[in-house]
């Protein structure tokens, strides 16, 4: 049977709604909540509208840096890549495959690349100047740690980051990290965030604090979004700026 043939008779199967049991950080420890594949695609619809935002259309290229343990929210961004006809390859987010990281963004020349983590510049910076390595590229989006080392050799990087189950994108008016408000419920409290399921998750999540140091902001965004932007602190200040 052809592969074609075989992936055609695979649709026709009954599917389980569950896509995957998500683990995640907590500051009490990891913690496990269900993910269906209803709320995947809901997920995905989501971040292809950030990253539209950031102006990824078909025919670009992109570069995502993602680790594999990282699929539930990694799935969303290569769903959401799909969906604009932008054409990319993936690197791991850890230090030890920079230079897979270098290669691609060197081959591919992208537009974008997400998901750059401060072990993959940390790696980086040992063979390249990083200014001149990403100021080049239209769109870069990093994780928390990663964003001020860019910021500080003139890349305008803007967050990418699983947040507990949940994954923040910051579009490009850079004034917090938005979260799909009709999935999760974000909030604080003693400058810490929390996360609970929203109104349309099926699957279950109650208030969990997740040890993370930030603040949420509601209210309409530069941009037009009404979803709540997270903004990641490092000590006092606010890592989430136009700064």
């Amino acid at each position: 049977m052809a592969r074609a043939d075989t992936l055609a008779r695979a649709r026709e199967l009954d599917r389980p709604e569950l896509a995957y049991l998500v683990r995640f950080p907590t500051a009490d420890g990891m913690r496990e909540t269900e993910l269906t594949w209803a709320e995947l695609a809901r997920d995905t619809d989501w971040a292809t509208a950030r990253l539209r935002e950031h102006g990824l259309a078909a025919g670009q290229r992109a570069l995502l840096t993602m680790s594999g343990f990282e699929g539930f929210w990694g799935h969303a961004a290569i769903g959401a890549l799909r969906a604009l006809k932008v054409t990319y390859g993936i690197a791991e987010a850890m230090g030890w495959d920079h230079r897979r990281t270098a290669v691609f963004h060197r081959e591919l020349r992208p537009h974008a690349v997400i998901g750059l983590s401060a072990e993959t510049l940390e790696g980086l910076a040992g063979a390249a100047d990083l200014g001149e390595m990403f100021r080049p590229t239209s769109v870069v989006l990093a994780r928390p740690s990663a964003v001020p080392v860019l910021r500080g050799v003139g890349v305008s990087a803007c967050l990418f980051a699983p947040v507990g189950p949940a994954l923040a994108l910051e579009c490009p008016e850079r004034g917090g990290a938005h979260v799909n408000a009709a999935e999760w419920r974000f909030g604080d409290r003693d400058g810490q965030l929390f996360v609970a399921a929203g109104e349309q998750r099926t699957s279950t999540l109650p208030e969990t604090p997740l040890g993370v140091a930030g603040r949420v902001v509601t209210g309409r965004c530069a941009c037009g979004g009404d979803d709540p932007r997270v903004l990641f602190t490092e000590g006092d200040r606010p890592l989430s700026s136009r700064s």
